[in-house]
């Protein structure tokens, strides 16, 4: 932001820019030639690369009025999107308006797939100290360079602005945008102070629009996983629940967002399909109640799921580790206390358990915990009659979320009088 507020107030060029833009520039009302600055930032995934491409053909289209397009990076590379990088690369290449990539500033960086940016563009530079881009064979070719022109420094190793100027990689090291714009050619440009610049150029920013940058984040794979993940699970919980609520609108929504995620992304069918049978194994044991044999199997699933789910593209550790432990929480207790919560309520009624027996997974003295069909509830009985682990129990009243217990024989009082005296 503190890049963009430099500009304001830019003038307008006198003349215009390298030899193929000159000729058009100058059949272009000079008070409507300008320089296209394009923000690209995060993975190029089918939303930016998208984006870039078409406002790189909106520049050329302008008639001759657009005398460079900047695009100022900051990427780790492409997500899955390889035919649409491609056509950008075509894009930049057969461009009719010279495009320049500037990776700034310090501290922002061009790996992997987007260093092939650099490759193709017109002019490159980068700002010092801490902008950093990875050497590739595709730079060093297009840079005329060999392996052993690098010194001690490998294809695949990372390297700062001022070394990449040093090899020869990039043409500018220039710490602002505001530099690297106003030292392109037939950008006019006056030294201020020092060695800032005031150029002289109107400049036009352009980035992604709301719904554009939303999409894009979805595309992230750790958002695009955990999306899915929590989608999933608050569906699950409401399938358990009476009608249709929040969570479940909220994991509807999440699982849309998430399923797009993933599509724009190597996703792995597998990994997917585990994560699937992992959310079924849970949903068997949040019915019971109680973790069984499906609660390992489905925890086992997710974490070979979460680990499987993209092919190239890394989560981080901490994503996994928070996404894996607090699935299991939620499935292992919270879901099924939740649930048990939302059944237990007056409102939906449990008349039918008064009678029942059960059996007492813990003693009963007053206050424990009882197994009525194959469900956990907290329980509650009489002093006098105490209940010892793994007896029988009939429930003689719920008070709230507890039931009163009482032994199945022997009880201070015959349940079907307690419950006329509660009537």
């Amino acid at each position: 932001m503190a890049t963009v507020a430099t500009l304001v107030g830019l003038g307008v060029i006198a003349q215009a820019s390298p030899a193929a833009a000159s000729a058009d520039a100058a059949n272009c009302d000079p008070d409507n030639v300008y320089v296209l600055i394009i923000q690209a930032t995060g993975r190029l995934d089918p939303v930016l690369v998208d984006y870039l491409d078409s406002q790189i053909k909106n520049a050329a289209d302008d008639g001759g009025c657009a005398v460079w397009a900047v695009l100022q990076l900051n990427s780790s590379g492409a997500a899955g999107n390889e035919d649409g990088l491609n056509e950008l690369l075509g894009t930049l290449r057969s461009s009719s308006v010279p495009v320049a990539v500037w990776v700034g500033p310090s501290g922002n960086q061009a790996t992997g797939e987007a260093v092939d940016l650099l490759a193709v563009a017109d002019k490159t530079g980068m700002a010092p100290p801490n902008a950093h881009i990875e050497v590739t064979p595709a730079l060093l070719a297009a840079r005329g360079l060999d392996a052993a022109d690098l010194g001690n420094v490998d294809v695949g190793d990372r390297v700062s602005a001022e070394r990449a100027k040093k090899l020869d990689l990039v043409d500018d090291d220039s710490a602002t945008i505001v530099d690297f714009v106003g030292r392109l050619d037939g950008v006019e440009s006056k030294v201020t102070d020092g060695d800032k610049r005031q150029v002289t150029t109107e400049v036009h920013f352009s980035k992604l629009p709301i719904s554009g940058q939303l999409m894009h984040t979805v595309s992230s794979p750790a958002v695009a996983y955990l999306l899915f993940v929590i989608g999933l699970a608050l569906l699950v919980f409401e399938l358990f629940t009476a009608g249709v609520g929040i969570a479940g609108m909220v994991g509807a929504g999440s699982l849309m967002l998430g399923c797009y995620g993933l599509a724009s992304l190597p996703t792995r069918p597998l990994g997917v399909a585990l994560l699937l049978l992992a959310m079924f194994g849970y949903a068997i044991d949040v019915q019971t109640g109680v973790p069984r044999v499906w609660s390992g199997i489905a925890t086992g699933a997710f974490a070979l799921g979460s680990l499987l789910l993209f092919d190239g593209v890394s989560v981080s550790w901490i994503t996994l580790l928070v996404a894996i432990a607090g699935m299991t929480l939620a499935m292992l207790s919270g879901m099924p206390t939740m649930v048990r919560s939302r059944f237990s309520t007056p409102t939906i009624g449990r008349e039918w358990m008064v009678g029942e027996i059960g059996t007492a997974r813990t003693a009963i003295s007053p206050d424990g915990i009882v197994i009525v069909r194959d469900a956990p509830w907290r329980a509650r009985t009489n002093r006098a009659t105490p209940i010892g682990k793994d007896e029988a129990v009939r429930v003689v009243a719920i008070e709230g979320l507890v039931l009163e217990v009482e032994p199945e024989s022997g009880g201070a009082k015959d349940y079907r009088e307690r419950a006329k005296q509660r009537s």
